[in-house]
């Protein structure tokens, strides 16, 4: 079960923003987001808003991107009505869910109808999440034809019953063979790798490191495991069928994963997420001359999370951040549709921020990044005046 959404206060049925609110004049980039909702098997571990289930027009695999593109433009409108627009696409992000259970050809379509409807920047970072079982060397390479440039493949672990527990559906030899594939495609290629997971051992993550820094990709995520309440997961450790993740265990894995990770050559930029260092890059950093957060291959999408920058997030139960203002959409892919379907903004409900709570924001979310926060920055360096 996805989790509920958040409190917050109704959104106008246009989806329109106040224009005192949008910070027209801060000159931030423009982040998408897109949610594809669908999924072959939900793994007992997540809590996302994620289905295995389709639900008719507008809300299966087949025209769930007309939806999206509804929402674009109503996206495009609202941000023009606002006094933002037009502003095109820094970065592009489809994430799930499985954006890949869509076939090649509606996910062209989708990046095509966002360059009509927003505009995607020249040089942009367009990102595509896939599980290595749902690509084909013939379908990466029209989705790189299509302008997407960065595949990030869910690999979770090296070994088997890890795999197994986590409810993944791909053999190991599978991540290999389809990050060649993206190789082959052009596409700059991330994997994403789990960790702390019941019955996993540490040489059982040292092996998922090394199986990882083997291909070479330019981006390695490493992200705890967290057992959240209404997961499958979640209902077997309040069972006592599995153990809950041992915080000592994966502080131990997590040093783990720096230190491969660096022997290997990657350097991290923020807590979770580490970057392929280029040979002109590491001198620069050795001397201190080069942020982290400005190696080339760090995630420029994930940059725009933690910089506080713009964002409009498309689809259900997706969450949007433009200036002081916060929402998220309905959750269900079929309530979703609907709403755009009759002409209405699918945002369900959101949020002003206050000057204090942004600046709190901003501190927590670059504190997990290699550049930090100068104490200048924050409230406390600044006579404890909020949004100074």
């Amino acid at each position: 079960m996805s989790p509920a959404l958040p409190d917050g206060a109704p959104w106008p049925a246009d989806g329109a923003l106040d224009p005192r609110l949008v910070e027209k004049d801060a000159g931030r980039p423009l982040s998408l987001y897109v949610h594809v909702p669908f999924c072959r098997v939900r793994c007992g571990y997540c809590d996302f808003n994620t289905y295995t289930a389709q639900f008719g027009a507008g809300a299966d695999l087949d025209t769930y991107a007309g939806s999206v593109l509804a929402e674009a433009a109503l996206a495009a409108r609202v941000l023009d009505d606002a006094g933002i627009g037009p502003r095109p696409a820094s970065t592009v992000f489809f994430g799930g869910g499985t954006p890949t259970m869509l076939a090649p050809d509606e996910l062209a379509r989708a990046l095509d109808g966002l360059r009509e409807r927003i505009g995607i920047a020249p040089g942009a970072e367009v990102t595509l999440e896939a599980n290595p079982d749902t690509v084909s060397a013939h379908g990466l390479a029209g989705l790189a034809d299509a302008g997407f440039t960065r595949v990030s493949f869910g690999m979770q672990s090296a070994v088997p019953r890890v795999l197994a527990a986590l409810d993944r559906t791909h053999a190991p030899e599978r991540v290999p063979e389809a990050v060649a594939w993206a190789r082959e495609a052009g596409l700059d290629v991330s994997v994403d790798l789990i960790y702390g997971c019941p019955g996993e051992t540490l040489d059982d993550w040292r092996a998922s490191l090394l199986a990882a820094t083997r291909m070479r990709p330019d981006h390695i995520s490493a992200y705890a495991l967290v057992v959240e309440e209404g997961t499958r997961m979640g209902a077997q450790v309040a069972r006592g069928e599995l153990p809950a993740p041992d915080p000592d265990d994966e502080a131990t894995k997590y040093e783990e994963a720096d230190a491969v990770l660096s022997e290997a050559g990657y350097r991290w930029y923020e807590i979770s997420n580490f970057a392929l260092v280029g040979p002109d890059e590491a001198g620069a950093l050795d001397r201190g001359g080069l942020a982290p957060t400005a190696l080339a291959r760090a995630s420029r999408h994930n940059l725009a999370y933690w910089r506080d920058w713009d964002w409009w997030g498309l689809g259900p139960g997706a969450h949007s951040h433009i200036g002081a203002l916060r929402w998220w959409n309905v959750k269900h892919p079929a309530a979703y549709a609907s709403r755009l379907a009759r002409g209405l903004s699918p945002a369900h409900s959101g949020e002003a921020l206050d000057a204090s709570t942004r600046d709190l924001e901003r501190v927590m979310l670059a504190v997990r990044t290699g550049e930090g926060v100068a104490l200048a920055d924050t409230p406390a360096g600044s006579g404890g005046e909020p949004g100074r």
